[in-house]
């Protein structure tokens, strides 16, 4: 099944057979890339689980993630208890091992896109699978999106809480606290990021995982994700997962976005600054040929997923406070 998948996937080779058994169900690779997981019966504690990677191509500890995680059901160390999508994102940037081809996949997901080109289109395909996964498991919906970051962390492992409606749970904060997370950081508006999809558009539990920092593959340190590697067990058996304390992470909200507003944009820090580095009132972020000069204001401010490079009229940065635990 996995070499089958990740050959169908990564290299384009067809797969003799498409379909088979694992402990406790069944498999079907769906399309390069999408690989759907189906219990005899699902287990009393069963989610509809969607679990992706990759949707940046050179984010490499989720993916082999994954691939032990579907190793040990495959060698039959664990047995299927609920219906799990699997996703791999975007594939050629996999292949090339870049963050993206043309522009950011995880800024597309959402059902009025007019773009074209390879991660639109790519984009579109894996919100349809989503949706039609969805619409056969009548189970509660989850979906972690599994990413790294490309810079250091004062929180290496961190949850992103898309906004939507949806309330999320406290058995969420739980879960995730027994998986590492360190902290939690709450969007402040719609983001039409992957994880916000789900929960947008399927109220689903929904969260994009940072798990540490970008490295090669073969580089990673799975170990340190021990607690993640857990908690999806727990989630493809459908048993009660693991819980830890929720005061044992930090929150934070969004305060504001940094945008780039012209191509004369300069941050006025260094880019390897860690994100949740703290900035004092006063401090210089950032310069932009139309908004000017950028300072902190009211009160201290700390930044997170600071990137000068994106493109006109795109985020730079997340200007962030902490905030009480929910």
């Amino acid at each position: 099944m996995l070499d089958d998948w990740l050959a169908f996937s990564l290299d384009g080779t067809p797969p003799a057979v498409d379909r088979g058994t694992v402990p406790g169900g069944r498999y079907r690779l769906l399309a390069p890339g999408l690989l759907e997981l189906t219990p005899d019966a699902p287990a009393p504690h069963a989610h509809a689980c969607v679990i992706s990677a990759g949707i940046h191509g050179n984010e490499t500890a989720p993916i082999e993630l994954v691939g032990e995680w579907l190793a040990r059901l495959e060698a039959g160390r664990s047995t299927l208890g609920a219906p799990v999508l699997v996703i791999l994102g975007n594939l050629e940037a996999i292949r090339r091992g870049e963050r993206f081809c043309t522009t950011n996949l995880n800024r597309l997901f959402r059902r009025d896109l007019d773009l074209s080109g390879p991660e639109p289109d790519r984009a579109r395909e894996l919100m349809s699978a989503v949706d039609a996964f969805f619409a056969r498991h009548r189970l509660p919906r989850l979906h972690y999106d599994m990413h790294t970051a490309i810079r250091e962390s004062r929180y290496p492992c961190f949850a992103v809480d898309p906004h939507a409606e949806t309330r999320t749970t406290h058995e969420q904060w739980r879960w995730l606290a027994a998986a590492g997370m360190q902290a939690i950081l709450h969007q402040h508006r719609h983001s039409w990021t992957f994880s916000h999809y789900a929960k947008h558009y399927h109220g689903a539990q929904a969260f994009t995982l940072e798990l540490g920092k970008v490295r090669p593959f073969g580089e990673n340190d799975l170990a340190a994700l021990t607690g993640m590697s857990r908690l999806l067990d727990a989630l493809l058996e459908g048993r009660p997962a693991p819980e830890g304390e929720i005061d044992s992470m930090r929150f934070f909200g969004v305060v504001t976005e940094l945008m780039r507003q012209s191509s004369d944009f300069q941050l006025r820090f260094a880019e390897t600054t860690p994100n949740f580095t703290e900035f004092a009132v006063g401090t210089p972020l950032a310069h932009d040929g139309e908004a000017g000069d950028i300072r902190v204001e009211d009160a201290p401010v700390a930044v997170v997923f600071p990137n000068a490079q994106v493109e006109v009229g795109a985020r730079a940065a997340l200007l962030v406070r902490a905030c009480p635990p929910p």
